[in-house]
């Protein structure tokens, strides 16, 4: 025991490192996926409870194929636009990206606005298409 004691006294640096990297991974393990939807959850919000969803991605990526009655709002001045969701502030609202990470910056900035229920969806329009769900081109 002693040996021990003087050998974390020794590395007492590496020990707060493992201190805060074991804090992270429980952090993660407990709250990470809270306010995420997979692509078959995300579809029961749609459809039982008419969650809005809005798109993230470019405007051309978005022309190319999204989710049917999406709303684009490019990532790039989200911040400002938010005013313009301002009528979904209410309800459910899903976002999605290409991927699902920058969607959830824009998840963080409309909770920050005040939305109550703000999801991100997991893995984005790449998992959306591997799970065989529909895409359309129409414009809204």
């Amino acid at each position: 025991m002693a040996m021990l004691l003087e050998f974390v006294g020794n590395h007492w640096v590496l020990f707060a490192a493992l201190g805060v990297i074991l804090g992270l991974l429980t952090y993660t393990l407990i709250i990470g996926d809270k306010g995420s939807v997979d692509p078959s959850s995300a579809t029961v919000l749609i459809n039982q409870r008419d969650a809005t969803v809005i798109d993230v991605r470019p405007a051309a990526d978005f022309a190319k194929g999204h989710i049917i009655n999406a709303v684009n709002v490019p990532m790039n001045g989200f911040k400002k636009q938010t005013g313009a969701l301002a009528r979904y502030k209410n309800g459910p609202v899903i976002v999605n990206c290409r991927s699902g990470s920058q969607s959830q910056a824009a998840c963080h900035v409309l909770r920050k606005a005040g939305f109550d229920e703000v999801y991100n969806l997991k893995g984005g329009i790449m998992a959306w298409e591997s799970a065989n769900l529909p895409l359309t081109r129409k414009k809204r």
